[in-house]
């Protein structure tokens, strides 16, 4: 895996003694309770997901957001909402991902939202399927002080990509890349870091090589290679690669698939992140899309109360009981993996 020392420089500067001090907290009480067996929970989380909205432009057909199937709402996370959030934890967090479910950029306010953590030392990311990124969101982009932008490409020709990405365009997207390009070099500007991540599915495996060759013409920092979710993968999917390195599941003798991780009793995420959806519903990572595991709810309860209080202590215990009967955990790669070359 290739290291980006600009990056990783970046990255390293947002860290405190406070932070660094929270960050030692969650993992001595992790590797303690996974020696006890026994929930143990000390310090805040060092990273959060905001939710900018759950609208999205495009249809991808393993994505809630593109099959318009949440049984929650749809909304955009509010600025004055996030803001207050975010000053009760900026001094213990260490980044923010500002992506959940739809695409960041329709919300109007998250620009705004991004410079604010900046602002608050906090290293920020987002992830945008690169509709949105014409001439004016772009520059916008570089004057947020975002850290990182990772554009979904998954596909070099407009075939292969909207198999995937349905209703999307690709020239689009490639162009709204190369703003982004174009503006930090016209300002200067070392940020974002930016990253090409191609979700790797059977109509697209045979572009591998061609995304990094598309990637280094048009000056991207970045190229990861992501495996795909799938719901319904046991008995075969289209969306499956043939090359096995690519792919969560692997085939089984009698012709099923399986996913290719052991599900262990225990998940480093329940004890450092977590995920806060538009409406300031807190729930325990980014495999619950339509936030069925709902810990805690921030129009009613402070965060450290939700963190530390006892539907979290409950979900925790669940874990180490049993991983494997919890749903969300089921169709789990520890961490929504990606692959980089």
């Amino acid at each position: 895996m290739a290291l980006y020392p600009r990056d990783i420089y970046r990255f390293a500067g947002k860290l405190t003694l406070k932070r660094v001090i929270n960050v030692a907290k969650l993992y001595s009480s992790y590797q303690l309770t996974r020696l006890l067996g026994r929930p143990i929970q000390w310090g805040v989380p060092m990273t959060i997901s905001f939710e900018p909205t759950t609208a999205c432009n495009l249809r991808c057909p393993e994505c809630p957001s593109g099959l318009r199937s949440f049984t929650r709402e749809t909304g955009n996370l509010r600025e004055d909402f996030f803001r207050a959030t975010i000053d009760d934890l900026a001094t213990e967090l260490i980044y923010l991902i500002f992506y959940f479910q739809g695409e960041p950029y329709i919300n109007p306010r998250f620009l705004d939202m991004v410079r604010y953590a900046s602002g608050k030392g906090l290293y920020t990311i987002t992830s945008t399927n690169g509709h949105f990124l014409n001439d004016e969101n772009a520059k916008k982009t570089i004057e947020s002080g975002l850290d990182r932008l990772i554009i979904s490409v998954d596909g070099t020709t407009q075939e292969t990509y909207q198999n995937y990405r349905r209703e999307g365009k690709l020239d689009t997207v490639l162009q709204g890349a190369k703003n982004i390009v174009k503006w930090k070099k016209a300002m200067n500007s070392a940020t974002p870091h930016v990253i090409f991540q191609f979700l790797v599915v059977k109509p697209n495996e045979h572009q591998i090589p061609d995304i990094y060759r598309l990637a280094r013409e048009i000056g991207i920092d970045e190229v990861k290679l992501k495996t795909a979710q799938v719901y319904d993968y046991e008995h075969g999917n289209d969306l499956i690669p043939d090359n096995d390195r690519y792919s969560r599941y692997r085939k089984n003798h009698n012709g099923t698939y399986s996913i290719k991780n052991e599900l262990l009793n225990h998940c480093w995420k329940l004890w450092h992140a977590c995920v806060i959806t538009w409406d300031g519903l807190v729930v325990p990572c980014c495999f619950d899309k339509d936030a069925l595991h709902r810990l805690g709810d921030l129009r009613a309860t402070s965060f450290k109360d939700i963190w530390s209080g006892e539907a979290y202590r409950q979900f925790r215990t669940r874990i180490l009981a049993g991983r494997d009967k919890i749903d969300i955990c089921t169709n789990c790669t520890e961490g929504c993996t990606v692959w980089a070359e």
